[in-house]
């Protein structure tokens, strides 16, 4: 399979249905795969996350347009 083959398969999704299941066999994984945290890892980084400008990125979710001056 071709790296242009592969690269459709991973973009496309009827492409890859068309595919036998040997060739998706075949497949190797897409490079922005599923990435698996164990629980130790996201307990150190949940409530990392924090925003400067938290009353800003309320009012940017809750309205859907940005509120800060350019």
């Amino acid at each position: 399979m071709s790296k242009a083959d592969i690269i459709r398969a991973w973009k496309d999704p009827f492409y890859r249905a068309s595919l036998s299941a040997e060739q998706r066999a075949l497949l190797p994984d897409h490079p922005a795969a599923l990435v698996e945290l164990d629980d130790e890892q996201l307990r150190s980084t949940s409530g990392s996350a924090l925003t400067t400008a938290q009353q800003c990125t309320e009012y940017t979710f809750n309205n859907f347009r940005s509120c800060c001056p350019k």
